[in-house]
């Protein structure tokens, strides 16, 4: 189950409509950071393959700027 966490920069005065955008998006957390215009995203998918679909999802929305991961690790799956 891979978990990830960015930081995700908004297009000057987009901070709110990338946030909506993102919140739409299965698999993902949005947080707003109080003090800077920016925001944390937590994804936590089943497999790689939605990993990738999520993160893809996350990139073509128009109102981001830029996405930086901060943290990244892979749990097992409990059978």
């Amino acid at each position: 189950m891979p978990i990830k966490s960015y930081l995700a920069h908004p297009e000057t005065g987009q901070k709110e409509v990338l946030m909506k955008a993102l919140s739409k998006i299965d698999h993902c957390d949005v947080i707003p950071a109080e003090n800077k215009e920016l925001l944390i995203v937590v994804t936590d998918t089943d497999n790689k393959t939605d990993d990738e679909k999520v993160k893809e999802s996350i990139e073509a929305i128009e109102s981001l700027k830029l996405l930086a991961m901060v943290s990244g690790f892979n749990t097992p799956k409990n059978k």
